[in-house]
């Protein structure tokens, strides 16, 4: 019998890049559901849903991740990251699936400097990464067959809106670039973010619980910008400047460097 594997929020940039790189797996069957499909907030919608079909994981990118947004609507972003996260979690516990979930590195204030373990001790400065802690914590306290998976600064490439594609937008249009080095984290590629939930989680089968996932070193978001440009030579089409301090409504932690588990 095939693996089957439920993929939650499957129009985002993580959802979409598994999508494109095994629907079709010789030995798993993947299900994709975007939000307009399943609605993780919706108990109703999720009880019948998993009702009507088997699954032996669920791999969960619904999220809401608009850091900014957060701040000003919270009770969205706690609705999406912890209440529609426990709803998955407790169908995910009734009916057997092993749930995998993406979480975040704004779970940590950035104060260490220093990588942060599985063992450190989440503290959130903003919405959004409360909203996340929050859903952990639902996962923990409803499952036991859990990974919950987090990761830093989340790129596609290819997908969805992010840093990587806006630096190339940016550079495209000409537009001069002022952008801040006063965060220190690691770039991920959802590419590599997906290979690592295949080939060490679901493949692997390494023992359930929490890990640390990111694929680079660190770097400030204006020495990422840097790599970009460079990576698509078009640093001669853009005006980049650095700035120490950037205002923005959430506060973000200055270093959030995940160590690998």
């Amino acid at each position: 019998m095939m693996t089957r594997v439920l993929v939650t929020g499957a129009d985002g940039q993580l959802g979409q890049t598994i999508k494109a790189l095994y629907k079709g797996h010789k030995a798993m069957d993947f299900v994709f559901v975007s939000r307009a499909e399943l609605d993780i907030t919706d108990p109703k919608q999720l009880n019948a849903f998993f009702n009507q079909q088997r699954f032996d994981y669920c791999i969960n990118c619904a999220a809401y991740t608009n850091v900014e947004q957060a701040e000003r609507t919270p009770d969205i972003a706690f609705k999406v990251n912890a209440e529609g996260v426990k709803n998955l979690a407790q169908n995910c516990a009734a009916h057997a699936v092993i749930l995998i979930h993406i979480s975040t590195d704004y779970v940590f204030d950035g104060r260490k400097n220093q990588p942060y373990t599985i063992h450190d001790t989440p503290n959130p400065i903003n919405a959004y990464g409360r909203s996340k802690l929050l859903g952990e914590q639902y996962i923990q306290q409803y499952l036991t067959t859990y990974y919950i998976v987090r990761t830093s600064w989340l790129y596609s490439k290819i997908y969805g809106q992010n840093f990587y594609r806006f630096i190339l937008d940016s550079a495209k249009q000409g537009r001069p670039l002022t952008i801040t080095t006063d965060q220190v984290g690691c770039p991920t590629d959802t590419e590599d973010l997906a290979s690592f939930l295949m080939a060490h989680i679901i493949e692997t089968k390494p023992p359930f619980g929490l890990y640390h996932f990111s694929h680079s070193k660190p770097m400030t978001w204006f020495d990422f910008a840097q790599r970009i440009l460079e990576e698509q030579q078009l640093t001669d089409q853009v005006e980049l400047h650095p700035v120490n301090t950037y205002k923005t409504l959430a506060r973000r932690p200055k270093y959030s460097v995940l160590a690998a588990t």
